[in-house]
């Protein structure tokens, strides 16, 4: 049985039904051996608590004593997500208890759990977008091709769908924008740098004509039979500049949308401003970035302020 493995005394399982949550779990939830055995686990990590407290049985367990248990766990410093999982096996025992008529009322009911948090990949700093722009091989043969989407991708932002999607009438070298559908074919326009700006030009000169064979469907980035770019040849083209730049990190098409919006609220561009660059219905949804600023703010204050 899997509660077996977490080695409570056997008066302790038997006082809180361990074995028969388990049957329960097996029986009548067709819960995997793997999440019976985690379940078991955290009710087994809650019965510890409780009798560590004098609450010998589960008629004896609060809602009172089920929040201390939560503050307890984010004091062993279990993360959040791990929280959020006990909890949902705790939860599934007070369920089983209610049935089986043990417990008359249910103590997890309306119990707080930690928000779950969004986590950012990681991001490059401006050293390591610079070694990626420049590192790459000028004999290759899509060389131009590839320099101008990965510049062109960082320069504005873009999802891999959308470095993609552009197509050669979208990007308009006077204004200096590029045109993009994103999400719900919402279509935006997105400033782009000089650096951008030149490696498409180039590429529209050097690059694009060897690659055109007419089935380009107006696409600006094509692969070696004339065809549109797919989001799996982005991702490789990625792939193969990361590695040679000599960069560690995990890198993928989002990273390099991640950084442009970091470095620009680093460099204090206003978060509306931000918001409308990536697309983003929600300016919630464009804050996170200020959240990893923040981090970046403190990191800096911890290694240069005299008492940081």
């Amino acid at each position: 049985m899997p509660q077996r493995r977490n080695t409570l005394p056997d008066e302790w399982a038997r006082a809180f039904a361990l074995e028969r949550f388990d049957d329960f779990l097996s029986l009548e939830e067709g819960a995997s051996p793997r999440t019976r055995e985690a379940y078991g686990r955290d009710v087994a990590r809650l019965v510890t608590f409780c009798r560590g407290r004098g609450v010998a049985t589960p008629s004896a367990v609060d809602h009172t004593l089920l929040r201390e248990f939560t503050w307890h766990l984010k004091d062993s410093g279990l993360s959040s997500p791990s929280i959020r999982r006990t909890i949902a096996g705790v939860r599934t025992w007070c369920r089983f208890l209610l049935s089986e008529g043990i417990i008359r009322t249910d103590p997890s009911d309306r119990l707080e759990v930690p928000r779950r948090t969004r986590e950012l990949p990681d991001v490059l700093s401006a050293t390591e977008v610079e070694k990626l722009l420049d590192g790459g091989d000028q004999a290759h043969p899509f060389f131009f091709r590839d320099r101008a989407m990965l510049e062109l991708a960082y320069s504005a932002g873009l999802r891999v769908s959308e470095w993609i999607g552009v197509e050669v009438k979208d990007v308009d070298f006077v204004e200096g924008v590029v045109r993009v559908f994103g999400k719900g074919g919402k279509e935006r326009l997105v400033p782009i740098g000089r650096g951008a700006i030149t490696a498409v030009s180039i590429y529209l000169r050097e690059g694009r004509p060897r690659l055109d064979r007419g089935s380009g469907k107006g696409r600006l980035f094509l692969n070696a039979r004339g065809t549109p770019l797919s989001r799996m040849g982005a991702w490789q083209v990625l792939r193969t500049w990361v590695k040679r730049a000599g960069i560690t990190k995990h890198v993928s098409p989002h990273t390099l949308r991640h950084s442009f919006a970091t470095h620009l609220l680093e460099g204090g561009a206003d978060l509306r401003a931000v918001q409308e660059m990536l697309g983003h219905a929600d300016i919630s949804t464009t804050q996170i970035y200020t959240h990893l600023d923040r981090d970046y703010l403190h990191a800096v204050h911890r290694q240069h302020h005299p008492r940081g």
